[in-house]
């Protein structure tokens, strides 16, 4: 999963991440690891790597800062995901993206070579992006297992309802949770 890690898009991420296990994968992302010792941009590259599928949300480009800069670094992992699959080898030709945006053709405005592509939008919506995700995952994969977005999104409805309340009996602040503290969470919620 390549996309924002900040406050605004942390609902989105979650719906997404959501969906990705909910749809029988294992969810990945440079949060997953916190070792000092290894840079970031070396751990993304490591799970380029080991990854088939990847989720690239390139929506959160704004400039920000001064002087107002955008955020490119989605758009940058995206590029070294597409150049694993087209200089990576035998082993990396099987590779397969879903690039998400908010809304379409605004990514033409900063990353136009990617023109052509197929882009998926979720307008910020995240029973958009857990029904993309979970169409796209059921399409690639051609897994009959994985549900439809429609479920999932509701599963996932019913989730964050009942997480406050899974947190307070682990005696955990939502603001405590780490990335693979979530994994777990769902995964045990979805085997319960």
């Amino acid at each position: 999963m390549n996309c924002a890690f900040d406050p605004q898009f942390q609902p989105l991420f979650y719906g997404i991440v959501f969906a990705i296990v909910r749809s029988g994968f294992r969810a990945r992302c440079a949060m997953e690891a916190d070792d000092a010792l290894e840079s970031r941009f070396a751990k993304i590259q490591r799970i380029i790597a080991e990854c088939r599928y990847s989720i690239h949300d390139i929506s959160r480009t704004e400039v920000d800062g001064d002087p107002p800069l955008p955020r490119f670094n989605m758009p940058l992992e995206l590029g070294v995901f597409i150049g694993a699959k087209r200089y990576g080898g035998p082993r990396h030709s099987e590779k397969r993206a879903l690039i998400l945006d908010t809304v379409p053709y605004r990514y033409q405005r900063f990353i136009s070579d990617i023109a052509g592509q197929d882009i998926q939008y979720h307008n910020g919506n995240i029973v958009e992006a857990i029904t993309k995700t979970a169409s796209w995952l059921r399409n690639k994969s051609r897994r009959t297992t994985v549900p439809g977005g429609a479920a999932i999104a509701t599963e996932y409805a019913e989730f964050q309802a009942a997480l406050p309340t899974i947190l307070h009996g682990l005696g955990l602040q939502e603001h405590e949770v780490t990335f693979s503290d979530y994994l777990a969470l769902i995964e045990s919620y979805i085997t319960e």
